[in-house]
């Protein structure tokens, strides 16, 4: 291992071997044929199953309108299917925890875009090209000692 290069075509000849190729993502599924991932985001954690069927979505046991009932996290939940044109195609089965509804939103984004990537591993690149497999880093910042909040003092008063 300990070889001496003595030419800049030595060092050519050494670094030209295919030693790292792209990885292959291959399809994992269960012994039901479905797909599993977790998503996160800041405090929530969703975990989605998507199997192929008629479009239906399943959360915590409820309709996907009676959980996410504001428009704007419905829309935010299906942007992975949208983007990867397969609305109507998969079953959706998602367990939610921890956070608050917006946050379980992005959360099941990020589930659902990994199990989409785990059942269909062609998809990887356009939903990682809108961001979707990031996890978003973002939490609530802790509060400190000596301060009513994370940052927030005290009122100042001179006398």
């Amino acid at each position: 291992m300990a070889e001496t290069l003595s030419s800049l075509q030595d060092l050519k000849d050494a670094t030209s071997t295919p030693a790292s190729e792209a990885p292959v993502y291959v399809q994992k599924l269960d012994k039901f044929g479905r797909a599993y991932a977790t998503g996160k985001r800041k405090d929530a954690v969703a975990r989605v199953w998507i199997k192929p069927g008629a479009g239906k979505i399943t959360i915590n046991g409820r309709a996907f309108d009676v959980y996410f009932a504001r428009p704007v996290l419905r829309m935010i939940v299906q942007q992975p299917l949208v983007i990867s044109k397969r609305v109507g195609q998969y079953d959706l089965m998602i367990t939610c925890a921890g956070g608050g509804l917006s946050g379980q939103a992005g959360a099941v984004r990020h589930g659902l875009s990994k199990a989409l990537t785990n059942f269909e591993p062609e998809l990887r690149p356009a939903l990682k090209k809108e961001g979707f497999l990031t996890r978003d880093p973002r939490v609530v910042e802790r509060k400190k000692y000596g301060k009513k909040k994370a940052r927030r003092s005290f009122q100042f008063s001179k006398r």
